[in-house]
């Protein structure tokens, strides 16, 4: 990255201000695959960390760490969806794992798509440009959903989840992970943090769900056989180290892109720290017949 204020980053700044009708969309089109911030190229979730953050060679084994484990559930060898895939580089792993027969990834925001195309030919993947909310596909026709740290940009998780209930077919899978939020801010500083980390990534106070909250959205959706853990001590808090880290000593971004990144940096450390926001890894079922609903609560992880 060169040094000095690039097009990119007046493009990142400005989303902020001006994010539009689609503001999670407006956002990321400003968030190229040299994301400075990222754990490795291509990939921009926290990680599933076995250390705690402060060693980077960890960072891009634990990026694709947290894919697999969420991957594992999918059916093999059948049709996947990928929705909200990112940059694509998750796809190729993706693809690894499930082998599927047809993989079609959605993404709202079509310059990632573009920015990503060689992963997505990597992994064989069918790019789509569509909300998550409105799936174009048709009914039944998908044997495993997949979505990465992505569920709380949507407008609406109980109509993203009702469409994945609706493409998939009986006996599909769904899984997935999700940012949900423990308690209300409390203070003025949890409050101010909370809020800037919706403007900064164009959220809307409706982002903020409870992990309860999001089980019952799952399984009023249709889902059963649901299992969910909050696993924040080996995401949240590892990437966080990392971040820090890596703005200590990188001098490539501009100073001014650097600063923006530190402050919002402590607003995320302040939220995790006080335990407002957790991770969340969740997988359910579509029926196969009429609903037996089992549910296992969110539990945190050793």
């Amino acid at each position: 990255m060169r040094n000095g204020i690039t097009r990119e980053n007046l493009r990142h700044v400005g989303a902020l201000f001006r994010q539009g009708a689609r503001p999670a969309a407006t956002v990321y089109d400003s968030i190229g695959p040299d994301f400075f911030l990222a754990l490795d190229e291509g990939w921009l979730n926290l990680g599933l960390w076995e250390g705690d953050g402060s060693d980077p060679s960890e960072a891009p084994v634990a990026v694709r760490r947290l894919v697999r484990t969420i991957a594992e559930p999918l059916p093999k060898n059948g049709v996947v969806l990928d929705v909200g895939n990112g940059l694509g580089a998750q796809d190729v792993l993706i693809a690894e794992v499930a082998q599927p027969t047809q993989l079609v990834v959605v993404n709202i925001t079509r310059s990632q798509l573009v920015a990503g195309r060689r992963w997505l030919t990597e992994a064989g993947a069918e790019p789509v440009n569509a909300d998550a909310t409105r799936l174009p596909l048709r009914g039944g026709s998908v044997d495993g959903l997949i979505s990465v740290e992505a569920a709380f940009h949507f407008p609406s998780r109980a109509r993203f989840l009702a469409e994945a209930f609706r493409v998939l077919r009986p006996g599909g899978v769904l899984t997935m992970s999700d940012v949900p939020t423990l308690r209300r801010p409390r203070t003025l500083g949890e409050i101010y943090a909370g809020l800037a980390q919706l403007r900064v990534w164009g959220l809307g106070l409706g982002a903020a769900a409870s992990p309860g909250s999001i089980v019952d959205l799952v399984t009023g959706a249709g889902f059963t056989a649901l299992e969910a853990r909050l696993v924040g001590e080996r995401v949240i808090g590892p990437a966080v180290r990392f971040v820090r880290g890596r703005l200590e000593g990188d001098r490539t971004a501009p100073a001014t892109v650097r600063a923006a990144a530190r402050v919002g940096l402590r607003q995320v450390e302040l939220l995790w720290r006080r335990r407002v926001v957790d991770y969340l890894l969740l997988t359910a079922v579509k029926p196969a017949a009429a609903p037996g609903r089992a549910v296992t609560r969110p539990r945190t992880s050793p």
